[in-house]
């Protein structure tokens, strides 16, 4: 079936969402024409400012309308604390628990030598700073239970070998080879209470 030049842009402007296949980014296009046009509108206009408009908080990585985003300038946050997560997704998981109430710092991936990804594509360079500005006393590694994820946190851990942080790693009441977005908050909470250290002989 050929269809217009704008419905068809339409279509393949939709397929850049995870897991939107072609039958699902053409039935999303129809439904947004034909049934709710405002809708539509009120979407391009949101992911136009969206773009424009957020950024990165440059303390913490997350995404931030300002230099720096309001978990990392709430006062009432333990500051000593530091939670390291791969993506947004995920600081939005553990946040949902209500059950840590430390700071973040978001790598945006994970170490991925095939991909390019290296440590500075991570910002590990910003973290290492962090904890080497003093304030931080421990730093919770929760990467996912991949073997990326795991590989990452043991670099991270191996390059503050020497720092006087407390490093320690989420239990895996999380799933092996799952991921934080996908776990239930109650399997999260638990596995931030199981945390364990890194550090030969440092176990809690």
């Amino acid at each position: 079936m050929s269809l217009s030049p704008l419905l068809q842009e339409l279509i393949t402007s939709l397929r850049v969402l995870p897991g939107v296949g072609p039958k699902s980014a053409q039935r999303m296009a129809l439904h947004l024409l034909e049934r709710d046009r405002q809708g539509a509108v009120n979407l391009a206009s949101a992911l136009e400012a969206a773009v424009e408009h957020i950024g990165e908080c440059e303390r913490c990585r997350n995404l931030s309308e300002q230099p720096v985003c309001g978990i990392c300038e709430d006062s009432s946050r333990d500051r000593h604390v530091v939670c390291v997560l791969e993506s947004p997704v995920d600081l939005m998981a553990v946040e949902q628990t209500g059950g840590f109430n430390g700071l973040y710092f978001v790598l945006k991936g994970h170490l991925s030598p095939i991909d390019g990804v290296g440590p500075d594509e991570l910002g590990l360079d910003r973290l290492f700073a962090l904890v080497e500005a003093g304030d931080v006393t421990e730093l919770i590694l929760a990467t996912n239970p991949t073997v990326e994820g795991e590989a990452t946190a043991h670099y991270i851990a191996e390059q503050l070998d020497e720092s006087a942080v407390n490093i320690t790693r989420i239990a895996h009441g999380v799933p092996v080879g799952g991921e934080l977005e996908f776990v239930d908050g109650g399997t999260l909470a638990h596995a931030f209470a199981g945390r364990r250290s890194l550090r030969r002989g440092r176990d809690d």
